[in-house]
């Protein structure tokens, strides 16, 4: 399969339009975002499972349930979690009023909000900003879209696609937002995908709930997943092909693009973590299962004594092993082999040789350099992408910010 990466984040494929705008949610940043299909577009969707989610994911859920909608209209700043009923009534505010501001009916309009919990929805700005966000509508919007839903990440998130399905072009766009609060187990993790495809609502869920798993949901930056984590797709059918289906011939071809832009854009989200200085894959194989594998990743790559490690490039193994050894899955601590990129640093359990601190010291002073642990009990496998947790990330989580 080819696919060539292009210019234009979600407004790349057919028939999508965006927007960003200042609704004065924050104070001098773009805080509002609008993402319009020319036509009714199959929608799916994955969720956060933090009990405690805000209002919009509720809406969000039922809205999706028929298969269609057209429109998202995303503000940042705030996240209306954790604001109770007025919230609710807040969140299907923002979709009505929408709607009225383009002809569509309410139930084909996703609303999502990310910012700082438990504060009341400023509505009287948000009930302006609406107007404005429509007003501003673009097919070339995607890259201020992208802008307008940031929080407390330093760099818009954005990525297009395009490939061949049936002798024609489709393409695929996405922009993310997040940089703390990661974790998401489907953090203030937002993500949204478009696509010009023709593609039957189920099969959509399916390719999304997939792609999902091995991106958004293999990411940490600090462990803490967010009540607002979202992940959004539409797919309008403005290209022209038959509808997608898993028996269609190029079903797989579709999946495996969705799949990759939505690593992509994943690992942006870490790349941009709070603070961050290290991008780190940690791999675990040789499980007694990949659920055992997946453990163990996420316990080395949450870990504080090894994510600060990290960052002040110590070369401390026992750390790593140490985090293997609590996890809470099955492992014979003689069998144990941890490498860092090629690098054996523990066979067997045990350290090797004298060098060892110094031929981590090596690997770990680059930005980019993965862990690989092997249990040796198993076929069980997996990865999760992680950062190190740096000074800048206590300063940014110990200060009050909207």
């Amino acid at each position: 399969m080819t696919i060539d990466i292009i210019d234009g984040g979600i407004t790349a494929p057919q028939g999508f339009k965006a927007s960003g705008i200042s609704a004065g949610i924050k104070k001098s940043k773009l805080d509002m975002a609008l993402l319009v299909s020319d036509t009714p577009a199959s929608v799916a969707g994955v969720f956060t499972t933090n009990r405690m989610y805000a209002a919009p994911v509720g809406l969000c859920k039922e809205q999706i349930k028929d298969g269609s909608a057209s429109v998202i209209i995303v503000n940042s700043g705030n996240a209306n979690a954790c604001t109770g009923a007025q919230g609710v009534v807040d969140a299907e505010a923002m979709a009505e009023i929408t709607a009225d501001c383009l002809g569509v009916g309410s139930d084909k309009v996703l609303v999502c909000s990310t910012g700082t919990i438990g504060v009341p929805m400023p509505m009287e700005k948000i009930e302006k900003g609406i107007p404005m966000a429509v007003e501003a509508l673009t097919e070339v919007g995607g890259p201020v879209a992208a802008e307008a839903i940031m929080t407390t990440d330093t760099v818009p998130k954005m990525l297009a696609v395009e490939l061949n399905i049936e002798g024609a072009s489709v393409k695929i766009g996405g922009m993310v937002k997040g940089a703390g609060m990661i974790e998401p187990n489907m953090a203030t993790m937002l993500a949204f995908l478009t696509t010009d495809a023709d593609v039957e609502p189920a099969a959509l869920q399916k390719c999304l709930s997939g792609a999902v798993a091995k991106s958004f949901n293999r990411i940490t930056v600090d462990g803490d997943q967010s009540t607002n984590d979202t992940v959004l797709f539409l797919a309008n059918g403005a290209a022209g092909n038959n509808s997608l289906n898993e028996g269609h011939p190029e079903w797989d071809t579709f999946v495996s693009a969705v799949n990759e832009i939505s690593l992509i854009l994943a690992q942006m989200i870490v790349k941009d973590g709070e603070g961050a200085t290290k991008f780190v894959t940690v791999e675990t194989k040789g499980a007694a299962s990949d659920e055992d594998a997946l453990m163990v990743c996420r316990t080395v790559a949450n870990s504080l004594l090894v994510k600060t490690s990290w960052f002040g490039e110590d070369p401390n193994w026992g750390r790593v092993i140490d985090a293997v050894g609590y996890s809470g899955v099955e492992i014979n601590a003689s069998a144990v082999d941890i490498y860092y990129n090629d690098f054996c640093a523990v066979k067997d359990g045990c350290p090797v040789g004298m060098d060892v601190a110094e031929g981590i010291s090596k690997v770990i002073v680059a930005e980019e350099f993965g862990i690989s642990i092997d249990l040796n009990m198993g076929d069980g496998c997996d990865k999760v992408y992680a950062c190190d947790c740096s000074y800048e990330y206590v300063k940014i989580n110990s200060e009050y910010t909207t």
